[in-house]
């Protein structure tokens, strides 16, 4: 698994670790060229960065999974991560979400950054049931990963920290995102003008940092 990393301090490993997913079509080296770890170095924050490439053949993908945890979520506790946070781009929030439901408690949080959260079938049998509590998914097929996402999204307002939700008003899935806002606790959800594109990202995630780990 092809994987870049940003260290806050060489050869000592950071208390938090963000592992972090691009959406499809894009490269590790994307984060870099958008800052996300120029972010975390202006804010002298204890935090390890992975970029994790992803390809569209991954989305759904059990092996993909198996290999996350066993190639970068196992080594990352056994390195002396104490708190570790997946966090995902368009279709890497996807992705994210893919892990955390199919491994809960492996992650002690999630970064959704603009994701795309399944088809317009299933967000619109969502909405038809006036929102994500009051949906049910039925008895879900083993591969039904977007049903499996959504039931595991229903269970997310608990605890406010352990989700960020953050997407540009104008993004083009900002219906989806719109309908896993109203469930989630206002401080779990940054909405900022912008579209479905680095710029807005880049913003966000420094939200994000500011909001989960400055102020910690």
């Amino acid at each position: 698994m092809r994987c870049l990393s940003r260290t806050a301090r060489p050869g000592v490993s950071a208390p938090n670790c963000v592992v972090c997913l691009p959406g499809a079509y894009q490269v590790p080296e994307d984060f870099l060229a958008a800052g996300f770890d120029a972010g975390v170095r202006e804010r002298a924050l204890p935090i390890d960065l992975l970029f994790v490439d992803v390809e569209m053949q991954h989305v759904g993908d059990r092996r993909f999974r198996e290999r996350l945890k066993r190639e970068i979520v196992v080594p990352a506790r056994a390195s002396g991560c104490r708190f570790l946070w997946f966090a995902g781009i368009s279709l890497g929030g996807f992705v994210a979400l893919d892990y955390a439901a199919s491994h809960p408690g492996d992650l002690d949080g999630l970064c959704l950054l603009a994701p795309y959260l399944g088809s317009r079938i299933i967000t619109a049998e969502i909405a038809q049931a006036s929102g994500v509590a009051a949906w049910s998914p039925g008895e879900l097929a083993r591969d039904d990963e977007e049903r499996r996402i959504w039931r595991f999204l229903q269970d997310q307002g608990r605890d406010p920290r352990s989700l960020y939700l953050g997407y540009g008003r104008e993004d083009r899935f900002a219906a989806a995102q719109g309908l896993l806002a109203q469930s989630l606790p206002s401080d779990a959800v940054d909405v900022v003008p912008g579209g479905h594109d680095w710029r807005t990202w880049t913003a966000l995630w420094g939200n994000f940092l500011d909001s989960r780990f400055a102020c910690a």
